[in-house]
């Protein structure tokens, strides 16, 4: 005999979550053995790993900053740890000029970089620049060190500079200092004057440059990409200039488009050092430039994108003490919330199997076992790709779901019951429970999405770990809802076990005080039993007026065609 067609979609779909398991598995494979940046761990978070702790102090020459100062500056410290891939991250003030960044595992120097930066982007014209040296060769023929500069030689113009990139601003004295500027022990850029040259290097310490005054700074920007550039295929930063900021560089534009080299160079400072010094090939009245060069890759792009997206510190600060902090609440605690969770998962088992279900409560066994390895692939890819760290409110919310998804399980399974009280079969009572089932299935776990998002959105950063957990396992229980535990039921209602109502497969039509009994066996109602005539009577109340009057108009003509005999 062929199958039957619900049997081939119960086989295709389970086949389908079979497809959908190895591919996640395959996806963190790529993750562990190829790009060695996964695990088959889930990354922890500071609370159950442990990480960095470093702590920044205002630098304001005594004064004591303003609470909006501290605020601004601790927002933009978590926009640029959140920007470099770090979640369950912790920054928060500590008496009135300290900041504690707390970051889960071992902070790299890029991420160390990203904290204390001020990112006080500037752009200025180039008066001279050529290789990085402080030395010059001697009466004696010996190349010495440049020596300190005569503190007697000219610092003032000859003749008053009419543009930043101007020669009048070249000095003796100027020239003393950039001669001897060593790049590898560079000035505080904080000390710079923004109405006075500037000498700098780049990042690599190979090229210096002697910069006029500053034209504009990083206030006008209000958007900076990492992008790749068509005509090259090298790494770039893309700015936008707001209304000031692209007329003022307009103006720079066009003063510098056409001149002789250096002389149509502008030089991009960040934080006293050059990132970039390109010729102004065309006027630019967008408001659009882009940071490129040789020494960007994707890598500094993004930093460098991200340092000017989110804006200077509002006052500098300085890294007073960085140090490695044990697990604020440890292994202990991780332990004691796995142990709840099995305990939970436990007594639902217990319940189900032993009181309510019999063999049915295996399905749910079975269903949350499914779950539990869809979840923790999960994490695992989530920890690799968006670099998620499961924290002891993420535990929290996993083991809650517990309860929220045999709720769906049992929604189902009491409608397949009402199905069977009512006299269909059971491979009929899995169809008809099935299609009622769901709508109230998807409905409740639509809110439970729902809140979970406005918690995650709203909610402090301790409690946004409780929040995305529960929302990605709702998701998970729906899905396993779908794909997993109605096909199992399709099958399993067509085994001699269930399909012909055990006592012990839950599905029993008597023990449920159901007009069927299997194989086309019927038996009166008048011989209920008093528990099953509780249990019909209890499925009499959960019907609906729709439904009860169907049942009544089904009675009438069964007693009028027994009358009719």
């Amino acid at each position: 005999m062929a199958t039957s067609s619900p049997v081939r979609r119960a086989l295709r779909t389970l086949t389908a979550l079979l497809v959908l398991t190895a591919v996640l598995f395959g996806i963190n494979a790529l993750g562990v053995h190829v790009f060695q940046k996964s695990s088959w761990v889930p990354e922890l978070a500071l609370d159950l790993q442990g990480g960095t702790q470093i702590v920044l102090e205002a630098q304001t020459d005594g004064a004591t900053p303003t609470d909006e100062q501290m605020r601004q500056a601790v927002t933009i410290i978590r926009q640029r740890v959140d920007a470099s891939g770090v979640s369950e991250a912790e920054v928060t003030t500590q008496g009135a000029s300290n900041i504690v960044v707390q970051i889960p595992g071992v902070a790299d120097d890029a991420t160390r970089e990203r904290v204390q930066a001020s990112a006080q982007m500037q752009l200025r014209k180039v008066l001279y620049a050529n290789q990085a040296s402080n030395t010059f060769v001697g009466e004696d023929g010996e190349t010495t060190p440049y020596p300190t500069p005569d503190p007697s030689l000219p610092a003032t113009p000859t003749a008053e500079p009419t543009a930043g990139n101007d020669p009048a601003w070249i000095t003796p004295r100027l020239q003393a200092e950039y001669l001897a500027y060593d790049c590898a022990q560079p000035s505080d850029p904080a000390a710079a004057s923004p109405d006075q040259p500037l000498i700098a290097c780049d990042e690599s310490g190979t090229a210096k440059y002697l910069l006029g005054p500053l034209e504009m700074d990083g206030s006008s920007i209000t958007d900076a990409q990492a992008v790749v550039q068509q005509q090259n295929g090298q790494w770039a930063v893309q700015l936008r200039f707001d209304a000031e900021g692209t007329e003022t560089f307009g103006e720079v534009s066009q003063a510098l488009y056409g001149q002789t080299q250096p002389y149509n160079m502008f030089a991009f400072v960040l934080d006293g050092k050059v990132i970039s010094a390109p010729t102004m090939d065309a006027v630019i009245t967008d408001g659009r430039p882009s940071i490129s060069g040789q020494g960007i890759t994707q890598e500094t792009a993004q930093t460098l994108a991200d340092q000017l997206k989110f804006g200077a510190l509002p006052i500098s600060f300085e890294v007073v003490s960085s140090d490695t902090i044990s697990a604020t609440l440890g292994s202990q605690q991780l332990q004691i919330g796995l142990i709840a969770g099995l305990i939970g998962l436990g007594l639902v088992a217990l319940y189900v199997v032993a009181i309510s279900y019999r063999a049915l409560g295996f399905v749910i066994i079975a269903s949350l076992a499914v779950m539990a390895v869809l979840t923790y692939i999960l994490l695992c890819i989530l920890s690799w790709r968006l670099g998620y760290r499961l924290s002891l409110a993420g535990v929290a919310g996993l083991i809650v779901t517990i309860g929220f998804t045999a709720d769906s399980f049992i929604v189902y399974f009491e409608r397949i019951r009402d199905e069977l009280r009512d006299g269909k079969t059971i491979t009929g009572a899995v169809e008809d429970g099935w299609a009622r089932a769901k709508r109230t299935i998807y409905i409740s776990k639509s809110i439970n999405i729902l809140a979970a998002v406005v918690l995650y959105i709203l909610a402090d950063a301790t409690v946004k770990g409780f929040a995305f957990t529960l929302g990605l396992t709702t998701v998970l229980d729906v899905l396993i809802f779908v794909i997993f535990t109605h096909p199992v039921m399709q099958l399993l209602a067509r085994t001699r076990f269930f399909g012909g109502g055990h006592p012990l497969s839950g599905l029993d039509p008597e023990a449920l005080g159901a007009v069927y009994r299997g194989r086309a066996q019927f038996r009166e109602p008048v011989a209920v039993a008093p528990r099953a005539q509780r249990a019909r009577g209890e499925a009499e109340r959960r019907q609906t007026i729709a439904e009860r009057k169907e049942a009544e108009r089904l009675a009438a003509e069964r007693v009028g065609k027994e009358e009719n005999v």
